[in-house]
């Protein structure tokens, strides 16, 4: 049986928050846009399920947006500090289940802390690591971090490892890495292949620490 898409209610939406509100239609989620900024809300209307201008700072006017509906909230109001954190009591207390906030400095991640946020966003930060990954490392087409210094990375086969085995590899002896998957366009390789012997331009999906990662990058 199929989930049921999870509504989503984006408050702030500068260039962050409508980049997030306009994905999460893309896959299908209700999403409920507040700003207070008319153009912006008028920008994005047509895209979303609903688009509505109210102060963030202001429970009731988010009551009466529907937030209290929404099984998550994001809180990507960038500029304003003030409008941020009182935003972000505002929709505790109005009682939505999963609260993401986009934060501008550690102080401020400090104070979402402590007010108990399930997570807590560094957009740009987040965005130049990423960038700087894949600038240091050509191989690596994407990853995400899932804790505890563990990573799973999408990485581009290079000719150094076209015509080569997983089993050749010794991946998890001599790196320490678990290979997930092999990507051949849309085929996923293992699935029909125990052992497939890889082609340039492969995608391999590898979990491990960061610096085993690395370390198996920089031999290939």
């Amino acid at each position: 049986m199929k989930n049921k898409p999870r509504s989503v209610a984006v408050i702030g939406l500068g260039t962050f928050g409508s980049a997030v509100a306009t994905a999460l239609t893309q896959y299908g989620n209700p999403v409920l846009g507040i700003d207070t900024d008319e153009s912006a809300v008028v920008e994005i209307a047509d895209t979303l399920d609903e688009a509505v201008i109210a102060d963030a700072r202001n429970e009731k006017a988010l009551r009466e947006a529907g937030v209290g509906h929404c099984n998550i909230a994001v809180i990507a109001i960038g500029e304003d500090l003030e409008a941020n954190i009182v935003c972000t009591m505002n929709v505790k207390q109005i009682g939505v289940s999963v609260i993401w906030v986009k934060a501008m400095s550690r102080t401020h991640h400090r104070i979402l802390s402590r007010l108990g946020v399930d997570r807590i966003i560094h957009a740009e930060r987040e965005m130049g690591q990423r960038v700087a990954e894949m600038l240091h490392n050509p191989m690596i087409h994407d990853y995400v971090s899932i804790g505890n210094d563990s990573y799973v990375v999408s990485m581009k086969v290079s000719k150094s490892l076209a015509d080569k085995s997983l089993q050749t590899l010794e991946l998890q002896g001599n790196f320490r890495l678990h290979c997930l998957e092999v990507l051949r366009g849309n085929e996923c390789l293992l699935r029909s292949h125990a052992d497939p012997t890889l082609q340039e331009n492969d995608r391999l999906l590898l979990l491990g620490r960061r610096a085993d990662l690395r370390t198996f990058s920089d031999d290939f």
